[in-house]
């Protein structure tokens, strides 16, 4: 199936200073016959299993209806990779994202941690399990980023949070080198992940956005800093890495207003996935960041619910937006993709 009719979209939302309203829409419903197995090394084949059958359910569904999704291979994780190669037990909970538990609690342990080579991590079945779904689906297939937390996000998982908060202002160095080494691992594995399966075409970690260039990821974490602190702990690897990959596209959940004026000042940001924690924000944010980048925000934290027709002309005029769109089932989906087909 040809898509170049989306690609040429996403193209175009990603163009600075549009002379309209440019809007995109994903639309996303549940699969009843496909469940998320538990996301181990032992499931391995299980994983793979699953991301196959999503691959074909997502191309039946670019078959239906015309959204601007684009299907792609998605080896799912949690946020637990770059902190389980560093030596992190991961917990697996049924029917939930598995999550890695600290494993050092003080700046001594901080300081005796070492950068392990690539090939002897965990992060290898990513690759293993990846190559198998090239081999299903073919070299053209268009695939999704694993959930790389940036080096400092990593780093909030490996030192427990109970002694690293306290040690960012008592010992900032020390938290700051122990970033130092998770980047290095982060760079080594996003390095050969775009050596093996391309740089130019891909889709983002969360989410699922059409991405070209640059690098996709989280910061979450930021919500739970002042200003001064985003600045002195965060600010600088997000600038790096998107000067490394030529460009970022950047996820947060936390509730980040007061970093917003930071935000902006990225470089290279290409689009900025916020929850705003307010309707009121959610609006705000569209009219922050007009002038900076794509946005796809959800309008709620808790509570995911599709923005109207109505609602799309209380965003600035010239401004890229993507809507999630949540459907019920596929005639619902269809009939959402003839309602906000209109509007791009």
């Amino acid at each position: 199936m040809n898509f170049e009719n989306r690609i040429n979209r996403w193209k175009k939302l990603y163009e600075p200073n549009p002379t309209k309203r440019e809007v995109r829409f994903l639309i996303d419903y549940p699969n009843p016959d496909n469940a998320m197995p538990i996301l181990s090394a032992e499931n391995k084949q299980l994983r793979i299993d699953w991301a196959k059958r999503l691959y074909e359910w997502q191309i039946r569904n670019a078959e239906s209806y015309e959204d601007d999704y684009l299907p792609h291979l998605n080896p799912l994780t949690g946020t637990e990779i770059i902190a389980e190669a560093f030596g992190c037990e991961v917990r697996y909970p049924e029917n939930s994202m598995p999550f890695a538990l600290p494993l050092v609690f003080d700046s001594v342990a901080a300081s005796k941690i070492k950068v392990p080579k690539l090939e002897d991590t965990p992060l290898m079945l990513l690759f293993e399990i990846m190559d198998e779904l090239k081999r299903f689906a073919g070299d053209d297939v268009l695939i999704r980023l694993p959930d790389m937390q940036g080096p400092m996000a990593s780093t909030l998982l490996i030192w427990d949070k109970n002694d690293i908060f306290l040690a960012m202002y008592e010992e900032p160095e020390a938290v700051l080198e122990l970033a130092r080494k998770v980047k290095e691992l982060f760079v080594a594995f996003a390095d050969e992940w775009f050596k093996r399966y391309g740089h130019t075409q891909y889709v983002a970690h969360y989410p699922a956005y059409y991405m070209e260039g640059g690098i996709t990821m989280s910061a979450c974490d930021i919500g739970s800093f002042s200003p001064e602190m985003y600045r002195d702990f965060f600010a600088g690897e997000l600038d790096e890495l998107s000067q490394r990959y030529g460009g970022i596209g950047i996820h947060s959940c936390a509730d980040s207003i007061n970093h917003w004026g930071d935000l902006r000042q990225i470089d290279g940001l290409k689009l900025l996935n916020l929850s705003p924690h307010t309707e009121e924000q959610f609006f705000q944010a569209f009219e922050f960041f007009k002038d900076t980048c794509a946005q796809m925000h959800y309008r709620f934290l808790s509570e995911r619910s599709n923005i109207t027709p109505d609602d799309l002309e209380k965003f600035p005029a010239n401004c890229r937006v993507v809507l999630p769109l949540a459907a019920d089932n596929l005639d619902h989906a269809k009939q959402l993709a003839d309602i906000y087909g209109k509007y791009r």
